[in-house]
């Protein structure tokens, strides 16, 4: 498609291939092969079979040609896929000579007897990936004659024997015109069909009759229907182009959308070549060479895939990005890894075609081939543009170039006006934009005025959002802000996030603008309040746009960031105040998630020592409404119930300590409490039994665990026996998870045994804790979901049941269950990551224990190993507090040694931390076997 020609009629000379053509493939001795091994052999499987053999090498050599030519180049993929469609015009042209002159040679043809071979679809286009299809018209007069079936037949046989993937049809001329004008995507492959062999007349006139009688006229209708078929493409891959395993042909800003854009141009002005395009001033130059840099990049992309799978594969996995990127020649540097830099230039590369495809688009509207789009529902009634800025099509552009330009601050302005007035900006004025970015200079950025307008994007109109992605598109966002420059399209090769880190920021913004609208107040209420009774909005902007700008660096993100919004913030005229705030909130954006997600709130200690870190009220409101944003803005799925419960209770504890004291959380106190709530709940219980319960528990039980844990374990323990085991499943629908409490006698390793039991039934521990009675109980509970990340059905409350006490009986062996289980339980698609494993023991994080924090790739089972590796160590595990982070997990253990005290023993630590590395190192062994 792009620059060459759809092929020329003579494929034994083409130009503009990767290799010379007879090392592609050589007709002359490839049909002396033939000949000699058939010989004048009138026996038709034998001369099928000696001919497929003869081409199946022929084939091999051809692939390998090629694939070698690549590896050398493999950015030169233009070259390549017009040869793998020279190799297989080769094929198909041999194939159809057997076929023709020596199995089903017509002695004297009638006018019905011809026959015609088109190629259709991308092999029409001379284009074609290493395991591309290969789709086939084969044409004749009328209906097909006893001849034609007859060599169609052995033809396919033929190629199908070759292992070739054939897509057929056999078709008249008026066949071809009845349902191409009722099937958008025939009329397609009819649009790129391109002559092969046989009868070229035939060729000749359908060609001629396709453009007169069914193409002429319908562009509309043709535009129309592949724009519609565009946004259903899209829709089904994720419906934008920032998705983390993007499929190369079909995704947004993928090959598809570079070829529909050549399909309608040459529809509507029967070009051959997307350079056409420039010359009918579709794109300027420098656009075109956009296209042609794109499809090329995403061709190059496409063939390593199918290549390195051997088959017809487009979707780009975790995997195979680090194999694409090594192949590609992208190596690690800058502290970031090969890969890294491979998915950022295909990110750059998408949003390029994006902006292609709204040129064009605008084009088409500026010619009243297309109606022009309507933004609704922003605004009942138009507001008045300001001086020097027009509609046009129903969107906003300048009203003179010379004008725009005068005054440079108009390269920001018009993003701002586009807010205000809800106006889409005309292509024509972002075309100017691109085209003069180098006047956002240092005075520009140092201009009092520049940064209002650049602040009122973000803080005055409701949905900056929509300013930031179209100024993060055109370049406009990294010229104002070079900070942010590094980040643009950068991925982060992780399963957690969803988004580039760009649109990851502007995802979070699009979160904060949205809770401030109000949409949010009944699944935000903590953050929506805070933002109805007044935070400072500035700080909260600019800080969340500056969060992640230290990303990709050999330094911590969270320190280097810091650095840089210091600059930012300045440079943005906050006061010397608010530069420090958001400097600080910066540096701490991690550490509420954190603490959150992998410390036992329930010790008093953790909020303490994250009272003190925050250190105000002020400084807590922000901070959970930046949490909230950067969590939200990591995925679709990211946020629930359970990170929704953590951030409201650390937030809760901690607004306390900071106006009452950390004393209004002591231990003691909040036991009184705890006791005194479970005796309320407990009303019809005789006052002996309950002042037994309240009596047979010690300080941390109480405050480690709610009302509703105390009542079910009360119920639980009441009238227990030695030797009995209780369980109660119950879904926590706030917790976004099915609570699991156990009560049974207690004894070394019971939590290992019970996680075990949980890990056989593919249930995922998010939360878990036990705590010991004064009488030798065990009240153990976990919060589990399943392998969706979602509370189990009611329905399947009764196996889950059921496998935990045939565990607990010792009639299933967990630690064999699970290994057996296990085999392969790490996907390949996964296994490209790098996780590094990272333990560390903290002897100041809790008052009476030791916290064991590993951090690690995480993998069904790992729990189980990790608890049974600390049980057979003598390792008491008072709670467990696991976050996952897509394929990293870091399991924190609150623990005592076997006479209750710290594991303050450097030795011990050490011997420790190499057993739990044994277990880890082991289970990924057995995962990946």
């Amino acid at each position: 498609m792009p620059d060459s020609d759809p092929g020329p009629r003579d494929p034994a000379a083409p130009d503009g291939l990767i290799c010379p053509p007879e090392a592609i493939f050589d007709r002359n001795a490839v049909r002396a092969e033939i000949e000699a091994r058939t010989g004048d052999d009138s026996d038709a499987a034998a001369l099928r079979a000696a001919t497929v053999a003869v081409l199946r090498d022929a084939l091999d050599r051809g692939r390998d040609a090629i694939a070698a030519a690549l590896a050398e180049a493999p950015l030169r993929a233009h070259p390549a896929i017009r040869s793998y469609a020279f190799l297989t015009d080769c094929v198909v042209q041999s194939v159809f000579e057997v076929a023709t002159t020596r199995l089903h040679r017509a002695g004297n043809p009638t006018a019905s007897e011809r026959l015609a071979l088109l190629a259709v679809g991308g092999y029409g286009r001379f284009e074609m990936a290493p395991h591309s299809d290969v789709d086939l018209l084969f044409l004749v007069p009328y209906k097909v004659p006893a001849w034609a079936e007859s060599v169609i037949e052995s033809m396919l046989y033929m190629l199908w024997d070759l292992r070739l993937k054939v897509g057929h049809s056999a078709r008249s001329t008026e066949d071809c015109l009845r349902l191409g004008r009722d099937d958008i995507t025939i009329r397609t492959a009819l649009l790129e069909q391109r002559f092969i062999c046989g009868d070229e007349g035939l060729a000749d006139e359908l060609n001629a009759r396709l453009w007169t009688e069914l193409f002429r006229g319908t562009g509309g209708e043709f535009l129309e229907a592949k724009l519609a078929e565009r946004a259903a493409r899209h829709e089904r891959q994720g419906g934008q182009r920032y998705v983390v395993e993007p499929n190369v042909k079909e995704g947004k800003g993928g090959l598809r959308d570079l070829q529909t854009l050549f399909w309608v141009g040459k529809y509507l002005h029967r070009v051959e070549r997307a350079a056409d395009l420039a010359r009918l001033r579709m794109f300027r130059p420098e656009e075109y060479e956009t296209f042609r840099t794109a499809d090329e990049f995403l061709w190059a992309v496409r063939c390593q895939l199918h290549l390195i799978t051997g088959r017809a594969m487009d979707q780009l996995t975790f995997d195979l990005q680090v194999e694409v990127a090594d192949r590609l020649g992208y190596a690690d540097k800058g502290g970031r890894r090969g890969v890294e830099h491979f998915m950022q230039d295909y990110f750059r590369e998408a949003t390029a075609v994006g902006e292609l495809t709204r040129i064009f688009l605008s084009q088409l509207e500026a010619a009243h081939m297309r109606t022009a789009p309507r933004l609704a529902g922003l605004f009942k009634r138009r507001r008045k543009l300001r001086d020097g800025f027009k509609v046009v099509q129903g969107r906003m552009t300048y009203t003179s170039q010379r004008k725009f330009l005068s005054d440079k601050l108009n390269l920001l302005r018009i993003f701002e006006e586009g807010l205000r007035t809800g106006l889409l900006i005309h292509p024509d004025a972002m075309r100017l934009v691109v085209a003069n970015i180098d006047l956002i200079d240092d005075e520009m950025r140092a201009d009092k005025e520049a940064t209002r307008i650049f602040l009122d994007l973000l803080l005055k109109h409701g949905n900056p959002e929509r300013a930031l992605r179209r100024m993060n598109e055109l370049g406009v966002l990294a010229a104002f802000i070079p900070e942010f420059e590094p980040i643009v399209a950068m991925m982060q090769f992780n399963m957690y996030h969803s988004y580039t880190v760009d649109e990851h920021t502007i995802q979070c913004i699009a979160a904060l603008a949205e809770i401030e609208r109000g949409e949010r107040v009944e699944d935000l209420p903590f953050s929506s309040r805070i933002l109805k009774e007044g935070v400072n909005r500035k700080v909260l902007y600019v800080a969340l746009l500056c969060h992640d700008i230290g990303k990709g660096r050999n330094e911590d993100h969270s320190i280097l960031g810091a650095r840089l919004a210091r600059g930012v913030a300045r440079r943005l005229g906050l006061s010397k105040a608010d530069v420090e705030t958001v400097e600080w909130l910066v540096r701490y954006h991690l550490l509420m998630s954190d603490v959150a997600q992998k410390r036992d709130l329930s010790d008093p200690r953790t909020v303490r020592g994250f009272a003190k870190a925050v250190g105000s009220k002020k400084r807590l409101d922000l901070l959970l409404v930046l949490t909230v944003c950067d969590i939200r803005g990591v995925g679709p799925n990211t946020w629930n119930n359970w990170k929704a419960m953590l951030l409201r209770e650390l937030y809760a504890q901690t607004k306390i300590a900071l106006e009452d004291g950390i004393e209004a959380l002591s231990t003691g106190a909040r036991a009184d409490k705890a006791r005194q709530a479970l005796r309320a709940a407990l009303e019809d219980w005789d006052r002996k039994a309950l002042r037994r319960e309240t009596a047979r528990h010690y300080d941390p039980y109480w405050q480690g665990m709610s009302l509703a844990e105390h009542v079910v374990f009360a119920n639980l323990l009441r009238g227990i026996a030695d030797d009995e085991v209780r369980i109660d499943l119950t879904q926590d629908p706030d917790r976004d998870a099915t609570r699991a409490a156990f009560a049974l006698a207690d004894h070394p390793g019971i939590f290992s045994r019970l996680a075990g039991a949980l890990a056989l039934v593919g249930a995922n521990v998010v939360d878990a804790r036990t705590y010991t009675s004064k009488d030798g109980y065990a009240t153990a509970v976990f919060w589990v979901q399943d392998h969706h990340g979602h509370p189990y059905e009611e329905a399947r409350l009764g196996r889950l049941r059921n496998m935990i006490e045939r565990t607990l009986k010792g009639e299933v062996i967990a630690r064999e269950a699970i290994q057996s289980r296990d085999r392969d339980s790490i996907r390949k698609r996964e296994r490209a990551f790098r996780v590094a494993t990272n333990i560390t023991f903290d002897n100041e994080g809790s008052e009476i224990y030791t916290i064991i924090e590993v951090d690690t790739r995480d993998r069904p089972g790992l729990l189980y190993d990790l608890t049974r590796t600390l049980a057979n160590a003598n390792v008491y595990i008072a709670s467990a507090v696991i976050a996952t982070y897509g394929e990293q997990v870091v399991d924190t253990f609150y623990v005592k040694d076997m006479f209750g005290l710290k594991f303050h023993s450097e030795a011990k630590q050490k011997t420790l931390e190499r057993k739990l590395r044994e277990a880890i190192e082991t289970g990924v062994e057995r995962a990946t076997a």
